[in-house]
C-alpha cells in the first residue's frame, strides 16, 4: 500500500525536470528578465491541471505578483487521473476543476483567465490535430501574450514526453507558426477581427535542455500551497479520494518540492528560453 505521504510520480518528475536538469544559463539584462516584467500578458499552456502549478508555480506568483496578465490554457480535464474504483470520469474533471481554481488562486490568478478545451484525459493525442492548433492558435490571436510557456517538445532533437504531454507540447508550438499567417485559419479574422501574430518569446518547461533559472525563493511557500491544492493527484487521496490533505502528506510535497527546486541557498525554476521561436 502506497504511504500517505508519497506524491504522485508526475508531480515528482515535474519537479525534478523543472529544477535539476542541466543547463547552459543565458545572461541578460534585468529588463530582459521575466520576473521583472510589469504590466505584460503571459500564456501558460498545460496539458492537465497541474503541470502548470508543478513546473511553473513559482513564476506564475511572480508575475501575477507583479501586475503582469496571466492566462492558463488547460488542454484535457485530467478526468482518469484516479485509483479510486468508486471515483467517476464526471466527478474528477469537476473535482480537478476545483483543485486548479484553488491553486491559481493561490499564484494570484483568477479563474476568470483560466481557458479550459475540455479534451478527454490520455486522448489528447487522439484529438484531430488541425482543430486543437487552430484553438490554441486563436488563444494566441486573442490574448496577444508577450510570453507564451508550454512544455519543451525539445531543440535539436524530439525530447521523449507521456501521452497529453506530447501532443500538447508539438501542438502548442505548430500553434506559434499558424498565429504568424492568417491564411491557416482565415475565420479567425473574418468571423472574430483576430489579426495574425507572432509569439515573441517561449519558456519551455519539463525541458532537458534548460538556459534559464529564476529564483522563486520569495514564492517557495506560495508554490508549494498551490501544489497542495491538487489534493486528487497524491495519495491516500489518489486511492480513495478526500478532500482534506493530511500533514504528513503536505509534509511529503514540501520535502519533495525543497529536494528538487533547492540550489545553494536558493530555490529555482528552471526553463528553455527561446526567443521568437
Amino acid at each position: 500500500m502506497t504511504t500517505p505521504n508519497l506524491i504522485l510520480l508526475t508531480a515528482a518528475a515535474a519537479m525534478t525536470m523543472a529544477a535539476s536538469a542541466p543547463s547552459g544559463e543565458q545572461t541578460l539584462s534585468d529588463t530582459d528578465r521575466i520576473e521583472k516584467w510589469i504590466g505584460k500578458t503571459v500564456v501558460v499552456f498545460t496539458p492537465h491541471p497541474d503541470d502548470d502549478t508543478f513546473a511553473c508555480g513559482g513564476i506564475m506568483k511572480i508575475l501575477a505578483r507583479n501586475k503582469n496578465k496571466v492566462h492558463v490554457v488547460i488542454y484535457t480535464n485530467d478526468n482518469k487521473g484516479s485509483l479510486d474504483l468508486d471515483m467517476t470520469r464526471e466527478r474528477l474533471a469537476q473535482i480537478r476543476r476545483a483543485e486548479e481554481e484553488a491553486a491559481c488562486e493561490v499564484l494570484g490568478i483568477s479563474k476568470e483567465n483560466i481557458t479550459w478545451l475540455g479534451y478527454e484525459d490520455g486522448d489528447l493525442e487522439y484529438a484531430d490535430p488541425q482543430r486543437l492548433r487552430g484553438e490554441a492558435c486563436r488563444l494566441i490571436k486573442k490574448f496577444r501574450p508577450d510570453a507564451v510557456f508550454t512544455i519543451d517538445p525539445g531543440e535539436h532533437t524530439v525530447q521523449w514526453h507521456k501521452t497529453d504531454h506530447r501532443m500538447a507540447a508539438n501542438i502548442t508550438q505548430d500553434a506559434f507558426i499558424a498565429a504568424e499567417w492568417h491564411l491557416y485559419y482565415p475565420q479567425h479574422l473574418l468571423d472574430e477581427g483576430l489579426k495574425p501574430y507572432r509569439v515573441p518569446l517561449a519558456f519551455y518547461y519539463y525541458s532537458t535542455e534548460p538556459n534559464y533559472t529564476v529564483d522563486i525563493t520569495s514564492v517557495f511557500e506560495e508554490k508549494i500551497r498551490a501544489s497542495a491544492k491538487h489534493v486528487s493527484q497524491f495519495e491516500p487521496s489518489l486511492s480513495k479520494y478526500t478532500p482534506d490533505m493530511s500533514e504528513e502528506t503536505l509534509k511529503g510535497i514540501r520535502d519533495w518540492g525543497t529536494k528538487h527546486a533547492k540550489e545553494g541557498d536558493k530555490f529555482v525554476e528552471k526553463f528553455r528560453r527561446a526567443v521568437e521561436p
